[in-house]
């Protein structure tokens, strides 16, 4: 993980990569919650897949999914020098697409991250909410957004969706969540 990070840095979107710690408790989280089934939205380079794969049980599965060929094929790369392609199976289409198919598919899932494209967040969250198996717990990462969200004067989209998608959980009654001060921030929560 520490090659991947370092092999990572080298691009101009390094900042996308979600930090060691974050990756630490991703694998502490799914070792303690003995997943079996895990998917996530936004691959990258595939740090935070190893991060998962690494705490799945011996026979547990990772879905991640992403559209960028160039940096999934860096993640291929370092999935198979960790011994991890045989847990990780990656899906190259729209998140939304991939999520309609699993929702049809009936697939549930014990642990779901999502840190992919933030315009689209409250749509994934909808969309895997349905996902989420039974006392599953979803993580959703960059709920902070640099700051940006308690800024008044930033009305870019990204902002004002992930703006949409804190207020939206704030107000379900039918899930419990709590935020988590690492990184980005990062939203933990889970079904009543």
């Amino acid at each position: 993980m520490e090659a991947l990070r370092t092999e990572t840095q080298k691009l101009p979107t390094a900042m996308m990569q979600i930090s060691p710690e974050q990756g630490q408790f991703l694998t502490f989280l799914t070792q303690l919650l003995s997943v079996q089934y895990a998917l996530e939205l936004g691959t990258f380079t595939g740090y935070s897949a190893c991060a998962i794969a690494n705490g799945l049980t011996e026979s547990g599965r990772l879905i991640t999914c992403d559209q960028n060929l160039e940096w999934t094929n860096i993640a291929k790369q370092f999935w198979q020098q960790a011994g991890l392609n045989n847990k990780i199976e990656l899906r190259l289409a729209p998140a939304a697409q991939t999520l309609e198919q699993l929702i049809q598919e009936k697939a549930q899932f014990d642990l779901i991250f999502i840190d992919a494209d933030k315009i689209n967040y409250l749509h994934y969250y909808e969309q895997a909410l349905i996902l989420l198996a039974p006392h599953g717990v979803m993580l959703i990462d960059n709920i902070f957004f640099g700051g940006a969200v308690a800024d008044s004067t930033n009305n870019l989209p990204a902002t004002r969706a992930i703006r949409a998608l804190n207020k939206k959980i704030t107000e379900q009654t039918d899930i419990q969540f709590c935020i988590v001060p690492i990184g980005d921030g990062l939203t933990l929560l889970r079904k009543c």
